[in-house]
């Protein structure tokens, strides 16, 4: 039989990333056993290749050198090439992406990374070119010189390796010693923090590009000016808001947001659409829409669901990963525009000029002789210009963006990376059931089927694990922690949407296995691969916020509210452990940990529980909750007989009523609320109005 690395393997992955270099003549291979072996039993390195399927720049370098049969004949002499999906193993982009930052003062993907056959790293950095060039030294160059120093300096190679896995174990595993969890004055001080970091003049965060959403962030100076009444907390979180709806990080002809910014103004986008920033973006728009009333959020978050039903959905209800930034060979060629395209593709020039005017379309362009969308012009200054009436004006864009699209759907569209990732659907799920709540209940039935596909497909009742991927009928890899974290946060508020309680059982699953498979109580923390899984160089946690929310923030998160409905459990004692642990952590830097921070309030203000007693939720009820921006609220259905408590009871395998049900009753048969915050209740009310009177008198200090 021929060794492995042979020949490339990646033909027999799932991974669309994967199966895109399986042409490649580099012999790549997964990571797996045998490959580490190969690496072992050849006495070579691994050359290790970490990207994703929407990344530009992984393209680049796979068509500068890994298609290249010179660099390939290199790698596979001397080397064991190894490909990953970090999409598919963040446990591993965390190890080698946090020592890539250690040593070199950056990352990024694709990310590259020489490891020892035992995987310990000795030489770091990102994209390569194939020959040198602007500074940056060529990647057969580096090939070479890796090579030289593996074969003759192979002692000085071992112990910069053994010094390099000792770091990430450091930074990633290691745990200090526990204070006391985090107090109320955290959330000040980290909207205090986020302000001093915001762009005032173009919105957003930090005065230079790459610019991106930072979503915890506006969370947290949302809820910063909900408790303190500071109104420039407000202000900077709007600011972004509106910045990032009106500049071309916003999709303005098909809904949705792509990746990044790259300039300050918010101009020109990295233009892949992740399914993670348009969950986690929706969920801001929402809450700006509660805290304003501004139909222009509402209408953001309108068009974002519509384009991740209409272009990320999966028949059967989960949600793909990513489209990429390119098609036909092009970044952004896609959603760019020129003034003679807009008036093929409209049908008056008049609706052509307001569109061209509305959106800065010009033939000079800006991007590379095109024109990314922004918002140019007001709606205002438009009808004045054009003599015509408001309504009108909005009107006729809204005819000739209607237009626009189909137009542009005819064009070649960009890839899309169809698995489906248990972490990303869950943040969908939760963006979806809480528009259910906010704007129209049919999103929280496009979260329910997402949900289902998820418990069916991906979910192991019998073993209490979850898988992490499925593709094309087959699942793999183990789930970490942001799986079952954000898949339980989906289920809890697919709960609060609809009031079944199988969501709320499914939630208590997750977090059981939550607490078995990644609760160490000896570290008192939440590690983010399972006990069960596969041993690396270093067993990482999740503090921080990536480009996707804190697993372990959501996690604590998560415990807490669950913890009102199954008391039993260690769920609050897990919580409040991991917060004693890494309180020093989060208070030197509450918002690089912005999900930890906002899990570390509900803890220390309490979650607002609103147990509504009703068969259904009275559609005035519903519309007052909607406009109420209530950031710490618990929505807790209960049936109003004891046959249907003891059904739910049942159903989740409770000897008695939690507190948030117990002796919780309806008033002269009518639907009937009770809001309680740490211990304080208001007495049953059966008038929404007065339940959020009460909400407000019960809001923290």
């Amino acid at each position: 039989m021929p060794e492995p690395t042979s020949r490339n393997r990646l033909d027999e992955e799932e991974s669309p990333y994967l199966r895109q270099h399986a042409d490649n003549p580099v012999h790549w291979q997964p990571w797996d056993d045998a490959a580490l072996e190969a690496a072992r039993e050849r006495d070579v390195p691994i050359f290790l290749s970490i990207g994703y399927s929407a990344c530009h720049w992984c393209h680049v370098m796979a068509e500068e050198s890994f298609e290249d049969e010179e660099v390939a004949e290199v790698l596979n002499d001397g080397f064991v090439p190894i490909k990953v999906d970090r999409e598919e193993r963040p446990d591993l982009d965390s190890l080698y992406m946090t020592i890539c930052q250690q040593v070199t003062g950056h990352g990024g993907w694709p990310l590259s990374a020489w490891l020892t056959p035992d995987g310990k790293p000795f030489y770091v950095g990102t994209y390569f070119p194939k020959e040198a060039k602007r500074g940056q030294p060529g990647f057969v160059d580096v090939l070479e010189n890796v090579r030289r120093s593996w074969e003759q300096d192979r002692e000085e190679v071992e112990n910069r390796a053994e010094q390099w896995a000792n770091a990430i174990e450091g930074e990633l595993e290691s745990t200090p010693a526990a204070g006391d969890a985090p107090g109320s004055d955290l959330l000040d001080t980290a909207a205090g923090q986020a302000v001093r970091s915001a762009d005032r003049e173009y919105g957003g965060f930090g005065t230079n590009g790459p610019k991106f959403p930072q979503t915890g962030r506006i969370h947290l100076l949302l809820r910063a000016a909900d408790r303190t009444g500071t109104v420039q907390y407000r202000d900077v979180a709007l600011e972004a808001l509106t910045a990032m709806a009106d500049g071309g990080l916003y999709d303005h002809v098909g809904g949705g947001f792509h990746r990044y910014a790259t300039d300050r103004e918010w101009t020109v986008p990295h233009f892949e659409k992740m399914l993670y920033d348009n969950a986690e973006l929706s969920r801001c728009y929402l809450a700006g829409y509660q805290v304003t009333g501004d139909e222009r959020y509402a209408s953001v978050a309108h068009d974002t669901f519509g384009f991740v039903e209409r272009e990320m959905r999966h028949p059967d209800g989960g949600f793909y990963s990513t489209l990429d930034a390119r098609s036909e060979g092009e970044e952004g060629k896609f959603y760019v525009w020129s003034p003679e395209r807009v008036r093929e593709a409209v049908e008056t020039d008049l609706m052509a000029d307001l569109f061209c005017d509305r959106y800065g379309v010009t033939e000079s362009g800006n991007f590379e002789g095109s024109t990314v969308l922004t918002v140019n012009e007001s709606i205002d200054a438009l009808a004045e210009e054009y003599d015509l009436h408001g309504s009108e004006t909005v009107e006729l864009l809204d005819e000739a963006r209607r237009q626009a699209f189909e137009a542009r759907s005819e064009r070649p569209r960009p890839a899309r990376d169809e698995k489906i990732l248990a972490s990303w659907n869950g943040l969908m799920i939760s963006a979806l059931a809480e528009g259910g709540l906010v704007l129209d209940e049919t999103y929280a039935d496009l979260a329910v089927d997402a949900l289902e596909f998820a418990r069916e497909r991906l979910w192991d009742d019998e073993a209490g694990k979850l898988h992490r991927r499925f593709k094309e009928g087959n699942v793999g890899i183990d789930g970490y922690l942001e799986d079952y974290a954000f898949l339980a946060r989906g289920a809890l508020d697919c709960y609060q949407a609809t009031g079944d309680v199988d969501h709320l059982g499914f939630a208590v699953d997750l977090a059981r296995a939550i607490e078995s498979e990644f609760w160490d109580d000896d570290a008192g923390t939440l590690y983010f691969t399972p006990e069960s899984g596969e041993r690396l160089v270093a067993r990482p946690q999740e503090l921080s916020d990536q480009s996707t929310p804190s697993s372990l923030g959501v996690a604590v998160d998560t415990l807490l509210s669950l913890s009102h409905f199954v008391p039993h459990e260690r769920f609050a004692d897990v919580a409040e452990r991991t917060l004693e642990t890494h309180a020093r952590t989060v208070e030197s830097n509450p918002l690089q940990h912005a999900t930890l921070s906002l899990a570390a309030d509900r803890y220390a203000a309490g979650s607002l529980e609103m147990t509504v007693v009703a068969d259904e939720l009275p559609e005035r009820w519903r519309g007052r909750l909607a406009e109420a921006y209530l950031p710490t609220r618990l929505l807790s259905r209960r049936p109003p007989t004891e046959e249907g408590l003891a059904a739910w009871l049942d159903a989740l395998d409770l000897d008695e009523a939690p507190p948030v049900w117990a002796n919780r009753e309806q008033e002269n048969d009518e639907p009937t609320l009770y809001v309680c915050r740490s211990f304080t209740c208001s007495p049953p009310v059966t008038d929404v109005d007065a339940a959020l009177e009460w909400a407000a008198d019960l809001a923290p200090e």
